[in-house]
Order: C-alpha cells, then sequence, then structure tokens
C-alpha cells in the first residue's frame, strides 16, 4: 500500500546499475564497540579520525563490525553525495547504522528557503529488490490520500486508487471510499500514540498474515460497511486504464501511469502501441500519482510521445554529479555522457518484454498531464524533457513534488541506501524545478507550466470524462483555457514543517515511500 500525502517526505531516485553484493547481518545495530570491523585476522581495525576518508571499497560488506559499516556510509557519501561537502564529521560510535546514516547529509537550504534534501533513506535490500523487479509489496492493493496527518485537525484517509485483484478491489473499496476506521480506532479524531500505531499497523502492514478490521464509507454511500482485509504480496500494475477518448475535435489517447518500475516497460509499450493504432490526435497522461523510478522507463516514454524526428539530434537528461567528479560518474566510472530519447526496448523483465524492439511512436507535438505534488522526479524529468525538445506541454492539476536529482540505489550488508547523487538538466540546460512545475494561466518563470490549478477530484473514477482534471484537460484541448471550475488549490507545506512523527499517520515502511524516485540506465547501457 502507498500513502499519497504532500505532508509526508518521501524520498529517492535510482540507477538498476552497479549495485554493490549484500552480504548477512543488520543495518540498525546499536552504538559500536571500537574493536572488529576488518574480517581479516590480524589486521587492524578501521577507525574513525576527522577529515581523513579511507576508500569505501575496502570497508565495504563487513557485516560483523557495525562500525566498518558505518565509516563505509561515511566513505560512500564523502565520494558520491551530490553536496559532500555540507555533511557534517561525525564521530559513528555513538549512533547505530541507521541512526548515522540519516545523518550523512546536507542541513543546509535552499535559494527559496526549502531544506535541499528531503529524499534521503534505505530500506531493505530484500524489499527493495522485490518491489523494483516485480512491483509487489505487502499490503491490500489500495494507495492511500491522506488529508490533515496532525492532531487538532479532523484526518481524512481516503482511497485514491486501488490494484486490480488485490484484497481491497475485491472487496470492492474504490477510488473515494473513506476509512473511517482501523481496527476499532477513528482515524479522524486519534491523538495519542497507541491509537496512531494502531492505525499505522492496520494501514500499512509489515506482514501477509495480517487481518484489519475497516469501517468504511463508499463514495456516494449514506452509510459505512464494515470490511475485513487481509494483506498480501501485492503485485502493481504501474500502467492502467488506457483508453481513446473519441471527441468532435479527435482522437484523444488517455494513460494513467502509477511508476516508472521495470514491470512498466510492456505496460508502457502495449499502451502507445494501442493509442498509435488508434491514431489519436492528442494524449492526456495521467501521472498525478507517479512518484518516479527508472529514468530510462521517462526516457523511452518521451520517445514515444514525441517520435523520431522531434528527438533526433535531441538528449533527454544531462546529469552532473558533485564538484570531485566532473568528467566521469562516480558510481559507474564512465565517461560521462548524455541519456538520449530511448527508441528501443530495454528489456527490464526480458519474462515481460525482450530487448532491442522498436518503440511505437504518437508523433505529438503536445501532451496533457495532470499532476499533483505526488508527481515526482522521472515524472517530473519526462515534463522538462519534453519541454527541451519545444514539445508543448500543458499542466492539470497542483504543483509537482520538486525533484531534479538522482542516485543510485547501493547495497551493503543487506540495506539498500538511497542518497542523492546526480541533478539533471533537459536539452536546453534547464533543470530548475526543486520546487515544482506549477501549472499557470501566465508563466512568467521557467518552472511555470501552461495550464489550470485544479485540486485533486476523488468523487470520480480515473479516467472518467467527468473527473475534474481529465475534463479539464479535454476543455483546455477545445477552449485553449481553462475551466471555470479551476481555482488556486492551496498546497500543503512539505518542507520545513515539523510535525511529532508519534501523532501523525504515516506510512513507517520505507518500500511505501518509493515516490520521488528516479533510477537511472543500467550503466551497460548508457550508451
Amino acid at each position: 500500500m502507498q500513502l499519497l500525502s504532500s505532508n509526508i517526505l518521501a524520498p529517492f531516485i535510482i540507477s538498476a546499475s552497479l549495485l554493490l553484493t549484500a552480504c548477512g547481518g543488520g543495518g540498525s545495530s546499536i552504538g559500536d564497540s571500537s574493536s572488529g570491523g576488518n574480517n581479516n585476522s590480524g589486521s587492524t581495525a578501521p577507525q574513525w579520525v576527522t577529515g581523513q576518508f579511507a576508500d569505501d571499497s575496502t570497508l565495504a560488506n563487513q557485516c560483523s563490525a557495525p562500525l566498518t559499516q558505518k565509516l563505509w556510509l561515511r566513505s560512500w557519501s564523502n565520494d558520491t553525495y551530490l553536496w559532500y561537502n555540507e555533511i557534517a564529521d561525525r564521530n559513528p560510535a555513538p549512533y547505530s547504522v541507521a541512526e548515522y546514516f540519516e545523518l550523512l547529509k546536507t542541513d543546509e537550504l535552499s535559494d527559496t528557503g526549502n531544506l535541499k534534501d528531503n529524499f534521503h533513506f534505505s530500506m531493505s535490500t530484500a524489499e527493495w529488490e522485490l518491489l523494483n523487479g516485480s512491483g509487489a509489496s505487502v499490503g491490500y492493493g489500495m494507495t492511500l490520500n491522506l488529508r490533515n496527518p496532525s492532531p487538532g485537525i479532523s484526518r481524512q484517509v481516503t482511497v485514491a486508487y486501488n490494484e486490480p485483484n488485490s484484497p481491497a478491489s475485491n472487496a470492492g473499496i474504490s477510488r473515494g471510499t473513506l476509512i473511517v476506521t482501523v481496527d476499532g480506532v477513528s482515524v479522524a479524531d486519534a491523538n495519542d500514540s497507541d491509537s496512531i500505531d494502531t492505525i499505522n499497523a492496520g494501514l500499512f502492514p509489515m506482514t501477509s498474515t495480517k487481518q484489519t478490521v475497516f469501517i468504511v464509507r463508499d463514495l456516494g454511500a449514506q452509510a459505512n460497511r464494515t470490511v475485513t482485509l487481509s494483506a498480501g504480496n501485492i503485485v502493481s500494475k504501474p500502467v492502467q486504464n488506457t483508453k481513446t477518448i473519441q471527441t468532435a475535435n479527435g482522437k484523444v489517447g488517455y494513460l494513467q501511469f502509477n511508476s516508472h518500475i521495470a514491470t512498466a516497460e510492456k505496460g508502457l509499450y502495449d499502451a502507445m502501441t494501442l493509442l498509435s493504432n488508434a491514431q489519436v490526435n492528442d494524449l492526456v497522461l495521467d501521472i498525478r500519482y507517479n512518484g518516479g523510478g527508472l529514468l530510462a522507463l521517462a526516457s523511452q516514454l518521451g520517445y514515444m510521445i514525441a517520435g523520431d524526428e522531434a528527438t533526433a539530434n535531441h538528449i533527454f537528461e544531462r546529469t552532473s554529479f558533485n564538484k570531485k567528479y566532473t568528467t566521469i560518474n562516480p558510481v559507474t566510472r564512465e565517461t560521462l555522457s548524455p541519456m538520449p530519447f530511448i527508441s528501443e526496448s530495454v528489456g527490464f523483465n526480458t519474462s515481460l518484454l525482450r530487448s532491442g524492439l522498436s518503440l511505437p511512436t504518437l508523433n505529438l507535438k503536445r501532451v496533457f498531464v495532470l499532476t499533483t505534488p505526488d508527481t515526482c522526479s522521472a515524472s517530473e524529468a519526462l515534463m522538462n524533457a519534453l519541454r527541451g525538445i519545444d514539445i508543448e506541454v500543458i499542466q492539470l492539476g497542483d504543483t509537482t513534488c520538486g525533484k531534479p536529482y538522482g542516485f543510485y540505489p547501493t547495497n551493503n550488508c543487506a540495506t539498500t541506501y538511497f542518497t542523492i547523487q546526480f541533478k539533471g538538466v533537459n536539452d536546453k540546460g534547464f533543470g530548475e524545478y526543486s520546487d515544482g512545475f506549477m501549472p499557470s494561466t501566465n508563466p512568467t518563470i521557467d518552472s511555470e507550466v501552461p495550464g489550470c490549478v485544479l485540486a485533486d477530484d476523488l468523487g470520480h473514477a480515473l479516467g472518467d470524462t467527468n473527473e475534474r482534471l481529465l475534463s479539464a484537460a479535454l476543455f483546455y484541448r477545445d477552449n485553449n483555457r481553462c475551466p471555470a471550475t479551476a481555482t488556486a488549490v492551496a498546497r500543503a507545506p512539505t518542507k520545513n514543517t515539523f510535525v511529532d512523527p508519534g501523532f501523525m499517520l504515516q506510512d513507517t515502511r520505507n518500500q511505501n515511500m518509493l515516490k520521488n524516485n528516479r533510477i537511472l540506465l543500467p550503466s551497460a547501457l548508457d550508451q
């Protein structure tokens, strides 16, 4: 289950490329002794010396020595972190491995006064590999929208969408369903830590054996009903609701794209083939809940939207790393080269789609994108790349999350770490959208995109032509202006906001924080 909330920080960007080999052992040991850390008999254990950093490769995968794990994190961060020179060099001894990793990031602010880095996290390697490889995670198959997470204001947890053939969909829970209680605890007004723990444990199960009793109010219903859901290993369907909408002015394609994970390649290939064969005149790309993922998928999708002529001799994105590495990639050690618009299948999951197939194209000059603050990273990179080659992007919805950064997930001792390592710019050299892309009827800066400010509409199914954002896109297409329903929408602050986590609904598992992520193309395919 994923949580969609403008009040919850959600991290990362990734490369399916060079990953260090994981080994057994945990990453959460408390404290350290100064002994141990090097598995070679008779050798001297590594120690922390302020300002001195051993090569991280000499410290990797020494899983029985927590101090060495922390020294590896310190050296790895000093080598690859985008703002490495803004990390305070602390003695790791008093901290657990997980606690120390949380400190290995900048505390500096951006020019607009927001924290530079809201995208720093780790998760178990087993969870990461399962989620990225197959889109599988433990849950009920429903993605939630959280409003007013802190005490003092009536909270609201609503289903944003669900996965087909999941416990939620099989129980008739669909978009717009309100979660009233979780195991007897009221969602709206719970204000003590035990109640919040009960709600979090029920909404975000840790094991597939978890059963939770919900009282829900279905969209349009006058009464509540009780539903018992058993958690399972849910396989995400990242591409849904592909359809052709016939209008008086031609055919419009609609595509709901929820995540740039490996299994999306086949879904995008099939969806764009269908729309290409239908000869659609326009495309509405619904990425309102797409937090990012594999950057290569965004590049492929950009190519399929724009086609050969528009992308020829142009780049999708040019990445840059920290000041130590101006010409080579610090992770792959390859010479830096820009990512092209990818015109063939990569074969991320060869059981679904083999590599080397020519991708279908729509050859469009414009695209309508539906966005919210949960639109992030690779999704934003797609928008930026298309604008970089003069494809008209029209934005309907709310400001995106603001993440022009990325990282390579790196494994050490059964934990996968995500730390910002690069930033990207489009073919025109623009990449300054750390406050998000904002729809505007009168754009004045590069991060403002022609379009309409609209609140998400949880009262209609995604893909319904009466749903507010899709309806607005169709109206804008016919009238070149926003509908009368477009008004300013208040976006809750996502940065520099402190809420006591003990009294806030939140997804406590990192696998459900996999938003705001771009994943680089594997190094073997960078060219």
